[in-house]
């Protein structure tokens, strides 16, 4: 039985919390080395998103590229590990950094997306809402040109694009009031929901221990469940590749790649009674 296998055993209560690891194997890239450091330039901020219409426009045309593979990833085996982990009983409640849906595609039910969905926008006036993939259809019909357009693939349903014009861009206003149009996830710079901060507050403090499966934990808004948590003496065990913020802080660390160290829960099921 592995360490991991052991401290999974140990504590049949888990707050866990998952991060970009998670869905490289669905071909989403992540954003960060193994050091912890960014990849490529960091996400848009929130500020500057709604106050720069070309920043709007440079958004929602890598977006509009990206968004043809990122649209159609499917789960993959890290992401039917944990579910297996919630079929044995042993989640208090998944929380995710992601914002691509993976975990709900897979099964898994006792969660929250902590910084939203990208598969829905909504209008930042109105509150009016629709799908992703319906107002992708409305980005390609305004600008059928760049739907030609090939690129590499970024985290989170981007496509790096450079050296093209993006005040050519014309990106839809909210069909109701005019107002912008924006993905329902939290940018930098954006607060976190408090519903959602509560409620995992809430699910660390009933569990047993913290299980960390493919984040690095720089940015705070997770971190901040993991540091919560060790000061409350909470075992603490975190399956990513490289560095993470919370080093200090973890019980056990396993470094490796989380479909490898996951691969002992698609043996079948067994139901813990908590």
């Amino acid at each position: 039985m592995t360490p991991l296998q052991q401290f999974i055993e140990a504590h049949p209560r888990l707050f866990v919390l998952t991060g970009a690891g998670c869905s490289t194997d669905s071909g989403i890239p992540d954003y960060r080395d193994r050091d912890g450091q960014w990849k490529r330039t960091p996400p848009v901020n929130y500020a500057v998103f709604m106050h720069e219409t070309a920043t709007r426009q440079r958004y929602w045309a890598r977006s509009m590229v990206g968004w043809r593979r990122f649209g159609s990833a499917l789960p993959n085996a890290t992401h039917h590990a944990l579910v297996r982990l919630e079929q044995r009983g042993q989640v208090e409640l998944l929380v995710t950094q992601n914002v691509d849906r993976l975990h709900q595609r897979a099964g898994s039910e006792r969660m929250i997306d902590l910084h939203g969905r990208l598969d829905e926008v909504r209008c930042m006036s109105c509150d009016w809402r629709l799908t992703r993939h319906a107002f992708q259809q409305l980005l390609l019909e305004r600008n059928p040109a760049w739907a030609q357009l090939d690129a590499t693939d970024a985290p989170d349903g981007d496509a790096d694009l450079e050296g093209h014009d993006f005040t050519r861009f014309d990106v839809p206003p909210c069909p109701h009031c005019g107002g912008i149009v924006k993905p329902d996830v939290v940018f930098f710079g954006e607060a976190v929901p408090r519903d959602r901060v509560d409620a995992a507050t809430r699910a660390w403090q009933a569990a047993d221990a913290v299980l960390v499966v493919g984040s690095s934990l720089m940015v705070y808004s997770g971190y901040r469940f993991v540091d919560a948590a060790a000061r409350a003496s909470k075992p603490v065990a975190a399956v990513t590749l490289g560095r993470t913020r919370a080093d200090p802080l973890l019980t056990l660390k396993v470094d490796a790649p989380c479909n490898e160290a996951l691969a002992f829960l698609h043996e079948q099921p067994r139901l813990v009674m908590n």
